[in-house]
């Protein structure tokens, strides 16, 4: 079974619920291929308070769920369903959920990074309640309050040093008993006077019923320590969600669809947009931004090549 398509969106984040909004404008009637987690990474997060157009914050899953709604609104089509194989050297662009193909003659990949998680019962339970993979998006809750954050790398130092300018204490904890951030950080992570590293520490639990008050650790020693926090920041790092297209178009070591100009890859036709090519910012509305930029790039491109 196969149909045909002018632009498939593949993603339904704030990049791809823009892209979709913007090309369906532009007349294109484009199909969206959700994804096994519908919205992204923002049904996981309660409060948001840096989108822009809302005073009072959001919830993440409604301001998903408004911009889907927006997205159907002007004649979007949902497939709630996850690519599992593409084809980038025919064309149309062939595109396989499960065993269905559609076929288009352009596709914006939007598909987003998940944050790597330490995988502890409790860490699960209370994301969104004290737990966060995200201090910019989520510092501010936070303010004048002791957190703790679990990292050593350059993501892990940057992200402690901006929770420390607005957090009351900030507890660094590494596994490991050195930082493996760039040397210039980990000098500025010791001048700071309120980060506090744990180093050769591991976060055995995260603590709090149904909001975090603290974390257990465990010193390679074997000793044991609670500290209080409000807060917990995982900072271990991303995964780009880049199955099955790191084999159709060019990626980096780490997996991020590779593009010169944040949207075009290296397949014309073949558009990007978000936290898979994005592992600077991460934000909603960047992503939002690069969504626009990616529908407008694809009709474009569909105009010229009609």
């Amino acid at each position: 079974m196969s149909t045909q398509e002018s632009l498939i969106v593949i993603g339904s984040g704030p990049a791809g619920l823009t892209a979709a909004i913007y090309a369906a404008r532009g007349g294109l009637s484009p199909l969206v291929i959700a994804g096994p987690q519908p919205g992204g990474q923002l049904t996981i997060t309660t409060d948001v308070e840096d989108f822009p157009g809302f005073p009072d914050g959001i919830q993440g899953p409604e301001l998903m769920d408004r911009m889907r709604q927006q997205a159907t609104r002007f004649g979007v089509r949902f497939i709630d369903s996850s690519v599992t194989a593409v084809n980038f050297q025919r064309k149309p662009f062939a595109v396989m959920v499960g065993e269905t193909q559609y076929e288009a003659r352009a596709v914006v990949i939007a598909t987003g990074a998940s944050a790597k998680w330490l995988g502890l019962e409790s860490e699960q339970r209370l994301i969104g309640h004290g737990v966060s993979s995200c201090a910019v998006c989520d510092g501010f809750f936070f303010r004048g309050k002791p957190i703790a954050i679990n990292g050593g790398g350059d993501t892990a130092a940057k992200e402690a040093l901006y929770l420390a300018k607005i957090c009351e204490r900030v507890t660094l904890i590494h596994r490991r008993p050195e930082l493996r951030a760039q040397q210039v950080l980990q000098d500025r992570l010791r001048a700071t006077p309120n980060i506090d590293l744990r180093l050769g520490y591991e976060v055995e639990e995260v603590l709090g019923d149904t909001t975090v008050t603290g974390v257990r650790i465990r010193a390679t020693t074997g000793e044991q320590e609670t500290v209080l926090v409000s807060g917990f920041f995982v900072a271990i790092g991303h995964i780009p969600n880049t199955v099955p297209f790191c084999e159709a178009v060019r990626c980096d070591a780490a997996g991020y669809i590779l593009s010169e100009d944040g949207v075009h890859t290296s397949v014309p036709g073949i558009f990007v947009a978000g936290d898979v090519q994005d592992r600077l910012y991460r934000q909603a509305v960047t992503a939002a931004g690069m969504g626009c930029r990616a529908a407008m790039e694809a009709a474009e491109y569909l105009e010229t090549h009609d």
